[in-house]
């Protein structure tokens, strides 16, 4: 699930931004710039704007702060604890983003998406490590980065299907609390590594 988490939210982002009733209520200068037949400029320079680039980066950059203090959250409290904790910052994020009624919504979802992100890059694959059989370790550990790409496929299926909804956009925003909720649910019923117990 931390893997699929990651790779559904580094999905959504492209499909729901190219939505025209998400630019319209959150970006109305970039749909006004998609619209102008007069602009030649190329379909990037469209989307040339402050907020969408804070709304789209916003989730590496929390990520890359959170993997700092998750890295002392899996040493100090253990993996399990650190995917729990991870799997809530994904839960309230998509909640937030799915919901979102103004830009600061969408913007602090998606740091805590970021959030998110740090904290199970930092805990799954060590506890993957540390928990499988030496037989299946490196299957299990491939298995991570596996997720990652079918959560990026999973991402774009659910963007075509809900591109002609109105409220699209807060489906495949929203929908990535489902993953989010099993993530936190299973880490509770897994054991604790022996690193994280020692």
């Amino acid at each position: 699930m931390g893997g699929l988490l990651f790779g559904y939210d580094l999905g959504i982002t492209g499909g729901v931004t190219s939505m025209e009733p998400f630019l319209i209520k959150f970006f109305p200068s970039v749909y006004k710039q998609m619209q102008d037949e007069s602009n030649h400029e190329s379909q990037y320079c469209k989307f040339d704007n402050e907020l969408l680039t804070l709304f789209t980066s916003s989730l590496y950059l929390a990520a890359l702060v959170a993997s700092f203090c998750a890295s002392t959250t899996t040493r100090m409290m253990g993996r399990k604890t650190s995917m729990f904790v991870g799997g809530l910052f994904f839960l309230v994020g998509a909640l937030l983003n799915g919901f979102a009624i103004n830009i600061e919504m969408l913007i602090i979802g998606r740091l805590l998406l970021g959030f998110g992100v740090g904290y199970c890059n930092q805990s799954v694959p060590v506890y993957l490590s540390e928990m499988a059989p030496t037989t299946i370790r490196g299957a299990l550990n491939i298995g991570f980065q596996m997720m990652i790409t079918i959560g990026i496929l999973i991402a774009n299926l659910i963007n075509y299907g809900t591109a002609k909804l109105e409220y699209g956009w807060r489906i495949s925003l929203g929908i990535g609390a489902v993953p989010a909720i099993m993530l936190c649910v299973g880490s509770l019923f897994l054991g604790d590594t022996p690193n994280s117990l020692g």
